[in-house]
């Protein structure tokens, strides 16, 4: 259950599964969350909280994974453009 629901984040996150990035990047040491952003990393995090309230309200999977991606896109959007997080990655 918990590697389908990873599988769910990545795809909204990053259009793929672990799978397919592992099978894209082979020679790779470490995992697609391994190599995230930190902006990455952190709307990871948001949409793992998100995902569990769209669970909870019983959404099915493929209408969880549009409102994920939406709030992927939105969250990235917003963090890259962010003078302040810039200046903690310093």
């Amino acid at each position: 259950m918990y590697a389908y629901e990873a599988d769910l984040l990545n795809m909204a996150l990053f259009r793929k599964t672990a799978l397919q990035w592992r099978n894209e990047n082979p020679n790779t040491d470490g995992n697609i969350r391994d190599m995230a952003t930190i902006e990455q990393l952190v709307v990871l995090s948001n949409m793992e909280s998100i995902n569990a309230v769209l669970i909870h309200q019983g959404l099915p999977q493929s209408e969880r994974l549009q409102q994920l991606n939406k709030i992927a896109i939105t969250q990235m959007k917003s963090l890259i453009g962010n003078k302040n997080l810039k200046k903690l990655k310093q």
